[in-house]
């Protein structure tokens, strides 16, 4: 008798569990793999990749093979991997993001938090984001499309496992995409200033202020290749050393030796 093993691959986000992009991308996802989502309970966007430490966390079942976690993405994609089930997984797809993660979002955002964490713990990653707008379609079956093709590719033709995909769509009919391009992150001017205002008390608070616009968005970003309605994908990696820098910090550090 031959065992056939199926893939198997863990899917959570930063929107929660029941965001529309998550919904999509599982079904996009079923039929090329065995497929479980392990999310948030509610919207974690901004949570980056911060663990749970000083609280035991929750888990519970809302449907087969659909659980949501009282904690943040990195906390579900942790859990998941290292010991809520019997069995392993062979990839982390994160996502469809409701919004960009293009350029320095990434160091902040959830859903490309997630997929770091799957990359911690040995596997294979995608993150994928939407881009979004006010004034756009939503079209988040897009999303979901163009990450059951990346997986698909990903299945047939492995890359190097130290890679994290970041995949930002163009929010339009997968008809009408351009393409894909392999992009290097671009980078956001600050951040606006904080907004004041009010609660129901009249005390003051605060709400953090929105990104800040475009500033190195030119040929081969993240940026550009949305602009131009090509999927971006950029191959992220954990290891954050300056390394052209070590030699001139040893220079600099060496009246501190004695």
């Amino acid at each position: 008798m031959v065992f056939i093993r199926y893939v198997k691959i863990l899917v959570s986000n930063d929107d929660g569990y029941r965001s529309e992009g998550i919904r999509r991308l599982r079904a996009a996802l079923t039929g090329l793999a065995e497929v479980t989502v392990v999310a948030p309970d509610r919207n974690r966007s901004g949570a980056s990749n911060s663990l749970t430490l000083d609280v035991p966390l929750r888990v519970f079942e809302s449907e087969p093979d659909v659980y949501y976690v009282l904690g943040t993405p990195t906390d579900c994609v942790h859990l998941a991997i290292s010991g809520l089930f019997n069995f392993e997984y062979d990839m982390v797809v994160s996502g469809v993001n409701d919004g960009p993660n293009l350029g320095d979002d990434v160091l902040y955002s959830g859903t490309v938090a997630a997929a770091v964490e799957g990359r911690f713990l040995g596997l294979p990653t995608i993150a994928v984001s939407l881009c979004t707008q006010t004034d756009a379609g939503r079209h988040f079956e897009t999303g979901a499309e163009v990450a059951r093709t990346l997986v698909q590719q990903l299945l047939a033709s492995p890359l190097e496992g130290a890679l994290i995909l970041n995949v930002n769509v163009p929010d339009v009919p997968f008809a009408s995409l351009r393409g894909f391009r392999s992009t290097r992150l671009g980078f956001r001017h600050r951040s606006e200033r904080v907004v004041p205002a009010r609660d129901p008390r009249g005390r003051q608070v605060y709400w953090i202020g929105p990104a800040g616009p475009q500033q190195d968005a030119g040929p081969g970003t993240d940026f550009d290749a949305v602009a131009q309605g090509f999927v971006s994908v950029t191959p992220l990696q954990i290891d954050l050393t300056r390394h052209n820098a070590l030699n001139v910090v040893a220079n600099w550090l060496e009246g501190l030796n004695g």
